[in-house]
């Protein structure tokens, strides 16, 4: 299976009214310092896997974390209340030949910080459930 961040970078570019595009306003892992407003998604870990009485059929549960950075506190914490919007609740969806059984958000909105070149920053954090399709 593929990185969590990968797969929901895909549902994310494939909302066309979100505005994200791969390796230009959307990214995974490394925050670049241009653009100013962009999305970042980060694997933070999970629990560890659900174990059934059938060991081939196993659910992961990773995390990850949406960072939203935008010049204009608004409009950071309004791009992750879309991609908040877009996520929660996600159920029984193949990507990438994973099911994703269950997204739920696990906090957030929050506001982190302005950086040092005065960028606001707004995360959201994801708990996933999934599992090879």
């Amino acid at each position: 299976m593929n990185a969590a961040t990968v797969d929901i970078k895909d549902i994310l570019v494939n909302e066309g009214d979100l505005g994200l595009t791969f390796g230009t306003n959307l990214f995974i892992s490394r925050e670049p310092t241009q653009p100013d407003d962009c999305v970042t998604l980060y694997d933070t870990g999970g629990p560890a896997d659900d174990l059934t009485l059938d060991r081939l059929e196993r659910y992961e549960r990773p995390r990850i974390q949406v960072r939203s950075r935008a010049n204009d506190y608004t409009d950071a914490y309004d791009t992750i209340q879309d991609i908040r919007s877009k996520l929660q609740g996600r159920a029984h969806e193949v990507w990438n030949g994973t099911m994703y059984t269950l997204i739920r958000v696990a906090s957030g909105p929050e506001f982190i910080e302005y950086d040092g070149n005065n960028r606001a920053i707004v995360v959201l954090n994801l708990m996933i459930q999934r599992r090879p399709s």
